[in-house]
């Protein structure tokens, strides 16, 4: 089994994470926190797609994206039960 495969998945649930906390932490006009989560973000994303643009040929790249889309969907799912320095009150 190719790691890589397993590595695009928890870096996707890792930056979904990420950027769902952003956005809550934006809502709640918490500047400092929205200010470093962006930049993890962003540095995480252009990590995964320079490495899956340079170093996967044409068939594992597209798994490869599958896999981390599937990630990046699960760290919104991890992100939104996480209730940490949140009050979710309506």
């Amino acid at each position: 089994m190719d790691y890589y495969l397993i590595l695009y998945f928890f870096v996707g649930i890792l930056q979904d994470f990420l950027v769902t906390l952003n956005w809550r932490y934006i809502a709640k006009h918490k500047i400092g926190p929205a200010m470093l989560l962006s930049f993890l973000v962003t540095i995480t994303t252009m990590l995964v797609i320079y490495n899956i643009l340079t170093k996967l040929d044409e068939q594992r790249s597209i798994v490869a994206i599958i896999i981390y889309a599937s990630g990046v969907a699960f760290g919104t799912f991890l992100a939104m039960k996480f209730k940490y320095g949140f009050d979710d009150k309506k």
